[in-house]
């Protein structure tokens, strides 16, 4: 069973800023290599598994990644928390806020929002 205690198992504590960093770890949590197409992955591969303890690993491994995005998002939004408008549409990041305010939204650096396809 899982616990959750509401503290990242590796604390993220940013203290300078930084949108355009955040603009190319925003494809870490959506993009098509990202965390989040991981674990859908895991999660996926393990009903192909011959035995029960091949779809448990991949079933531990598919959440693991889940939870990747939790630490992920943080890193994105500490890095730009409190930057201004101007300093979000100078790292290429305007149209990204625009759309969906200070959200973490799983896209990729390129800005195309995360797909299964």
């Amino acid at each position: 069973m899982w616990t959750y205690n509401k503290v990242l198992e590796y604390p993220i504590n940013i203290k300078c800023p930084n949108a355009k960093l955040a603009k190319f770890i925003i494809s870490q949590y959506g993009g098509p290599d990202g965390e989040l197409a991981a674990s859908l992955r895991y999660l996926s591969q393990k009903f192909a598994m011959p035995d029960q303890t091949s779809k448990a690993i991949l079933n531990d491994i598919g959440t693991e990644e889940l939870a990747h995005l939790e630490m992920v998002g943080t890193i994105v939004h500490q890095l730009t928390e409190g930057l201004s408008i101007e300093e979000i549409k100078e790292a290429g990041l305007g149209e990204y806020y625009t759309d969906r305010g200070v959200d973490v939204y799983p896209q990729s650096a390129a800005g195309v929002p995360f797909t299964a396809a």
